[in-house]
């Protein structure tokens, strides 16, 4: 009756990520930070595990002598994100 809710996508954090990246082309580190109000070290772990799991790309560069990370949602990540939004509806139907 009830789907199994992807755990990846079922972390409050590793959830509010993918509903940013869902929304834009893609998004720097801090604005990511900001938007979820983590801490660099859980935000960071975080994205490591999505970019894992191949729902997010990860590119670290340099902007003016800073280290600049910037994190992209795939194609994957995308399907995934919809299942787990599909899968949440169905919970609510009930």
């Amino acid at each position: 009756m009830f789907k199994e809710l992807d755990p990846i996508l079922h972390s409050q954090l590793r959830l509010a990520v993918m509903s940013l990246l869902i929304g834009v082309k893609e998004a720097d580190f801090s604005f990511i930070k900001e938007k979820t109000n983590a801490t660099a070290g859980n935000l960071s772990v975080q994205v490591q595990k999505l970019k894992e799991v191949g729902y997010i790309q990860v590119a670290k560069q340099f902007k003016d002598n800073y280290p600049q990370t910037t994190c992209k949602i795939t194609p994957e990540g995308i399907l995934a994100f919809e299942a787990y939004v599909k899968a949440l509806q169905e919970y609510l139907k009930v």
